[in-house]
């Protein structure tokens, strides 16, 4: 059998156990992640469901070659982490079972794990830190144990975060390179970090990982109204830093997360759960498309560095209350016009 090219590292994928399908025909130009997160609304259920697996055929049809899930575990107050166990006689399907159904299909897939911070003191992820010692030991005591744990279960993933925007706790830089140690001990996966758009050049462990890893939610404009030649100035201009980085730790960047929320403020603050409704729903939604349609260019434009993107995000059936929504009429057409037959 050929071998896939990795889009992450330009690296053949180490054979795989023979417990799972045969990996995809290597795709000569595969150094480009077309990629979409299938989130969820509950703890992570609907990837183990037949659902999922249609949800795949129809992300195929528009020319998706990644996948991504992001299992959860919860902090607590204290620095504690906690999670459901994984019983290695009965894995959890929900973890196990999209790695078959992406590899069925031709389709690569990335672990994105994430930390549960809702009901805690945090108010998002990178907000969590500690000032207590006791704190924060306990922290990297159970957060390397949950990451363990999941790699070992989705060992045959092609891509794998050690975290998640969690860049408060960059500082500790021996608990990441020893958590990154732990974790390539237990799956063959790439591994990346997902940094939050403002703190990307702060990590001082990229050498140790396959790929940089951005949550992409920059600002473009402060108008409700940006022209695309607006927004594209505005990525042009956020270009070569990000060149840059990849220049000098010889990695190349993917946006681990890349999305529009269907807001005039889509441009302003891409950030923001915020959502139109009434009148202003249908100016938002054109804006959120544009939006998408220029970083999409961008991204292709880029691609000999900027390696693609994992688009935020789809759900398996319908979602209502969500937003972010990409399984909307205009967004799947910019999906298609960027991506299909462009793999």
């Amino acid at each position: 059998m050929l071998r896939l090219v990795l889009a992450f590292a330009c690296l053949a994928v180490a054979p795989r156990t023979p417990d799972v399908a045969p990996r995809a025909p290597e795709i000569e130009d595969a150094l480009v992640v077309h990629g979409v997160t299938i989130s969820c609304q509950t703890n992570g259920r609907e990837w183990g469901t037949d659902a999922f697996a249609a949800e795949l055929d129809r992300l195929c049809a528009l020319g998706v070659n990644w996948v991504a899930i992001h299992p959860y575990a919860r902090i607590e107050n204290d620095g504690s982490v906690r999670w459901r166990g994984y019983p290695s006689e009965t894995p959890p399907q929900h973890l196990v079972r999209p790695i078959r159904e992406a590899r069925a299909r031709g389709l690569s897939i990335l672990i994105m794990p994430h930390l549960a911070y809702w009901g805690s003191r945090f108010r998002s992820r990178n907000e969590i830190d500690f000032a207590v010692p006791e704190e924060r030991a306990r922290f990297w005591s159970t957060y390397r144990a949950w990451l363990g744990a999941l790699a070992e279960v989705v060992r045959d993933a092609d891509a794998f975060s050690i975290g998640n925007e969690t860049d408060r706790l960059l500082g500790d830089e021996g608990e990441w390179r020893g958590l990154i140690a732990d974790v390539r001990a237990r799956t063959r996966a790439k591994l990346v970090y997902a940094a939050n758009w403002s703190d990307y050049e702060r990590v001082p462990f990229w050498d140790a990982l396959d790929a940089i890893g951005v949550q992409a939610y920059f600002p473009l404009a402060a108008s409700a109204e940006p022209s695309d030649a607006e927004l594209e100035q505005a990525w042009n201009a956020l270009v070569p830093k990000l060149r840059g980085l990849s220049q000098r730790t010889g990695k190349p960047v993917v946006f681990t997360e890349l999305g529009y929320p269907c807001s005039l403020g889509a441009a302003r603050e891409p950030w923001s759960y915020a959502e139109a409704r009434g009148s202003e729903r249908e100016a938002a939604a054109s804006l959120q498309a544009r939006c998408l349609a220029v970083a999409l260019r961008v991204v292709e434009r880029e691609r000999s560095w900027l390696r693609g993107a994992f688009l935020w995000k789809w759900f398996v059936g319908p979602a209502p209350g969500e937003n972010f929504l990409l399984n909307e009429p205009n967004l799947r057409a910019e999906l298609e016009r960027a991506w299909r037959g462009r793999r």
